[in-house]
């Protein structure tokens, strides 16, 4: 899966839009993580237990993100963002999103062309097509918005 925070692909044309999709997590630390840190921040300098949290939350909502892309249908992510909130004193929400898109990279002499979208589309044009009949029901397949299963992850209750 392609993710990009530019509005385009260089070197792909997009075909299709499906929708902006998400991914989100809302985290606290550790009682311990919170104890070290606390010492850590009296003498300056990174956090590193922090760092780690927001490093593995980030990857989680990429994750996760990327997910409801390919369960739509997409290849790529376009203008894709975090956006990161506070919710009490204890809580941090960290949301990835962007734009679910279906795009196919532009063979070498067509304009905008690539050398890796060539490369691509060359190795694409070599692969057997495969028809419906050979797809798994809801696998690549996009779904209306407003209709996605929930995510993974995710705790209904």
């Amino acid at each position: 899966m392609i993710v990009v925070t530019t509005n385009d692909v260089p070197g792909y044309r997009i075909d299709a839009v499906l929708g902006e999709v998400m991914g989100m997590t809302v985290r606290s630390a550790n009682i311990g993580a919170n104890f070290v840190a606390g010492f850590r921040a009296m003498g300056g300098g990174e956090v590193k237990e922090y760092t780690k949290l927001v490093y593995e939350s980030r990857q989680e909502v990429m994750h996760r993100m990327v997910e409801e892309a390919t369960r739509r249908g997409a290849n790529a992510v376009i203008g894709m963002r975090f956006d990161t909130g506070d919710i009490a004193q204890s809580f941090s929400e960290i949301c990835a999103y962007g734009t679910a898109v279906v795009a196919h990279p532009i063979a070498a002499g067509q304009p905008g062309a690539t050398t890796q979208s060539a490369h691509q589309a060359s190795a694409a044009a070599h692969r057997p097509q495969q028809g419906p009949q050979d797809r798994q029901p809801g696998h690549g397949q996009p779904q209306p918005y407003g209709q996605q299963p929930p995510q993974p992850g995710y705790d209904q209750r």
